[in-house]
């Protein structure tokens, strides 16, 4: 099994330009948004469970995988995803689940665009197209980076 460090090294060997690297800080959070707001509006029987459960499902699924490879990034990642499911579930109420379906489609197309036009600068394939794992490493490359910056030095 590969080792968190060896999962952000490989991550980082296919973002070194700066121009990339930005567009991913720019990119990433929102993409992570519209996929939890799309599976936000998957609709759930009200005898199962409330809207939002099959988002939640997921976040839990991705924490574990987190937990298993880095219990560090895995905690700060578990807040981001609170916020965000928070974040979500008041879009919900506030827009419904047609509009804010509408709304996740939108900023994950605009994101992923920006994601590509960093690649085109970096000369490089974004990483995904070769394991479908460094979708799961995007998000976490992000925090380590940030819980660098304020003085966290065990990560991952």
């Amino acid at each position: 099994m590969r080792t968190m460090q060896s999962w952000l090294d490989g991550y980082s060997a296919d973002h070194r330009h700066p121009v990339n690297q930005m567009l991913h800080w720019i990119c990433v959070p929102p993409i992570v948004w519209s996929v939890i707001a799309l599976l936000w509006t998957i609709p759930v029987p009200s005898t199962l469970a409330r809207p939002g459960a099959w988002a939640v499902a997921v976040m839990v699924l991705a924490f574990y995988w987190y937990w298993k490879h880095s219990r560090p990034l895995a905690a700060a990642l578990l807040i981001a995803f609170a916020l965000l499911g928070l974040l979500t579930n008041l879009l919900y109420g506030l827009l419904g689940a047609a509009s804010l379906r509408d709304l996740a489609i939108g900023v994950f197309v605009v994101a992923w665009i920006g994601q590509f036009i960093g690649h085109k600068f970096e000369g490089r394939r974004p990483s995904f197209l070769t394991d479908l794992s460094y979708l799961l490493i995007g998000p976490a490359w992000l925090m380590a980076k940030l819980l660098r910056k304020m003085g966290f030095r065990k990560i991952p």
